[in-house]
């Protein structure tokens, strides 16, 4: 058998590695009830994707989103004035003119 150009190294008939998943994580979710399941299907089918793409992408973005006691911790660490809600108040009736 002939090798071809479109995947060196492999011979006809042989099926070449499967490289689109090499760099990418995975991750295995067992014992989904079948409600939830159903539910991110049809969630993925109304954005035209795939359950898949569906999940990675929220995934993706559960993970970009801050934990509480992370944003708990930056705010620990700002300094500045401290203005109690009356004083806030009657600088924004000035500001306003009021």
């Amino acid at each position: 058998m002939s090798e071809t150009a479109s995947t060196p190294g492999h011979r006809l008939g042989e099926s070449a590695p499967c490289l689109h998943t090499e760099s990418m994580r995975n991750v295995l979710v067992r014992g989904v009830p079948d409600e939830v399941h159903a539910e991110l299907q049809r969630r993925a089918a109304r954005n035209g994707q795939s359950l898949q793409q569906y999940l990675a992408r929220e995934l993706e973005l559960l993970a970009r989103r801050p934990e509480l006691e992370d944003v708990l911790e930056r705010i620990a660490g700002r300094r500045g004035g401290r203005v109690g809600l009356e004083q806030a108040v009657r600088d924004l009736r000035d500001e306003r003119g009021s």
